[in-house]
């Protein structure tokens, strides 16, 4: 309860809130001179805000050497733990462990089920954004990717878009993966239920899409990379 309250206690200042908002959507380090230019704050206001998220690890920072002999500069980035608000306390890790561990022990039919339930769940979450008075066939293909992106947004994702409407490709990068934790732990099922999920979401609007696996957060990389061939 005590770092839930810290927690919320440092979130509960606006321009501070955003700050935590740009860094967990920017994908990259960011400088104390960046931050107060983007906020229009002065520097030393913007490293306050920053060592405050910092003492209550919702970001971590580092120094890095500038090369030219100056002063080295402070760099941050979002933390690697896992920050949770419990009011009161519960432990939807656990239940998703034992859920998994369940499904595991029953074998192919288990694992089966548990990647069609993860499939199920990526297209609801499209056909939820999709127009009432229209069907995915008359989007145009800007359309159909916008939504798959604001679908992954609302996932927790904080992706990364490239498409290429020409060659028909969309390259997705998902820098916060929901099931990073236990994922570490059984890699295999759970990777393969999230690009279930992902397969989902995008066959609702691509009907014939590839989804290949060209990078892996479990792999020591700092995101999931997917390519989806829409042909």
């Amino acid at each position: 309860m005590e770092q839930t309250l810290k927690i919320t206690n440092v979130l509960a200042d606006p321009t501070r809130y955003h700050i935590y908002e740009y860094i967990a959507k920017k994908h990259k380090e960011v400088s104390v001179q960046e931050i107060a230019d983007v906020f229009n704050i002065h520097p030393n206001v913007a490293r306050l805000h920053l060592t405050k998220l910092e003492d209550v690890h919702m970001i971590v920072s580092e120094t890095q050497k500038t090369g030219k002999g100056g002063r080295p500069s402070r760099l941050y980035r979002l933390s690697d733990e896992v920050i949770q608000l419990h009011f009161p306390f519960r432990d939807y890790h656990l239940l998703a462990k034992i859920a998994i561990q369940a499904m595991m022990k029953l074998g192919d039919a288990g694992k089966q089920a548990l990647y069609e339930t993860g499939k199920n769940f990526g297209k609801e979450l499209v056909v939820q954004r999709i127009p009432h008075d229209q069907s995915p066939q008359q989007l145009t293909f800007a359309e159909k990717a916008a939504i798959v992106k604001e679908a992954a947004e609302t996932a927790g994702f904080y992706p990364a878009f490239e498409y290429n409407e020409k060659e028909e490709k969309i390259y997705l990068q998902i820098f916060n993966c929901p099931f990073k934790e236990i994922a570490l732990q059984t890699p295999e099922v759970v990777c393969q239920m999230h690009r279930a999920f992902l397969q989902g979401m995008f066959e609702v609007l691509f009907p014939n899409i590839e989804l290949v696996e060209m990078e892996n957060m479990t792999n020591g990389c700092d995101y999931c990379l997917y390519r989806a061939s829409l042909t």
